[in-house]
Order: structure tokens, then C-alpha cells, then sequence
């Protein structure tokens, strides 16, 4: 199901899926989803929630797996990942694609007023705090804290914004 603004500016060379499994996309109002933007519904079966003012830039995949929730005044920069699922591999006895999802890390939160960078990957159970930065081409899990600018793999503590 699919609950989005009137206001809302979505191109139309993204691509929105629909659930299977019951899940949600919210997109809120004042909101741009550029072109080439995708939004799978896939691992798992929570919602992907976009506050007000979130602008998501081309080429930025977004799986549902264990939700995604994107405050207002969220900027997403080109060729982002939000990967909010782990497959299960323990077992050497059969394949990957046999082993289905480990337990949720929590689903990916982003807080109000953050900039995340050009081809950044944000993997499940990472939580961004209000107002935080997050540099081109990180690889962002755990907690990011409230005004923090972060970057790199492995992500570091660069600085805060004043």
C-alpha cells in the first residue's frame, strides 16, 4: 500500500513496488524522489516511512526489510544503499538463498535535518541522529550521534556541526 503526499514531486522513471506482505510506503508532503530510484520491497516485512521535505537523489535503492523510517528534512545524495536486512549463512549444508533472513537489528532510522552522501551504504540497526552528516561512500551501522559528521569504512567521528 502506498500513502503519499499530493505535494510530493516522485519522477516517473523511479520505481515504486508494491508489498506483498502488507507493508508500506508513506511518503510525505514537500517530498522528491528523483529518477532511477528504487524502492523494494523485500527481506522482511516492514514499512518505509519518508517524513517531510526528504529528498532522495537518483540511482538510491531502498529495501523495506525491517523498515526504514527517514525523518523530515532528510537529503539523500545520489547512489545511496538503505539495507535494513542480513541474510542468514551459518549453515555450510545449503545455499545462502535456502537460510532466509537473521533476526531484525532494529530497521534503519534516520532523524530529522541529516545529509547523507553520495553512495553511502546504511545497513540494519543503524540509527542516525537529528542533524548528523554522513560523507560519500560510507558504510554506516550502529548509532551516529545528534550533530555528528561522520565518514569513511570503517565510518569515524569527524567532527559535529556548531
Amino acid at each position: 500500500m502506498h500513502l503519499i503526499s499530493d505535494s510530493a514531486a516522485i519522477s516517473p522513471l523511479c520505481d515504486l513496488e508494491t508489498s506483498v506482505r502488507g507493508s508500506k510506503l508513506v511518503i510525505g508532503d514537500h517530498c522528491m524522489i528523483d529518477a532511477f530510484v528504487k524502492i523494494k520491497f523485500a527481506g522482511g516485512s516492514g514499512d518505509v516511512r519518508l517524513g517531510q521535505h526528504v529528498y532522495i537523489n537518483s540511482g538510491t535503492v531502498i529495501y523495506s526489510g525491517n523498515g526504514v523510517r527517514m525523518d523530515d528534512n532528510v537529503l539523500v545524495a545520489a547512489n545511496c544503499t538503505f539495507a535494513p536486512v542480513n541474510h542468514a549463512y551459518p549453515d555450510r549444508n545449503k545455499l545462502i538463498r535456502e537460510q532466509g533472513f537473521l533476526p531484525s537489528k532494529g530497521g534503519i532510522i534516520i532523524e530529522e535535518d541529516v545529509w547523507i552522501g553520495a553512495n553511502c551504504v546504511i545497513l540494519d540497526g543503524t540509527h542516525i541522529g537529528k542533524g548528523a552528516v554522513v560523507g560519500a561512500n560510507s558504510l554506516v551501522r550502529g548509532k551516529l550521534e545528534a550533530y555528528g559528521v561522520y565518514a569513511g569504512n570503517p565510518l569515524q567521528l569527524k567532527g559535529s556541526r556548531s
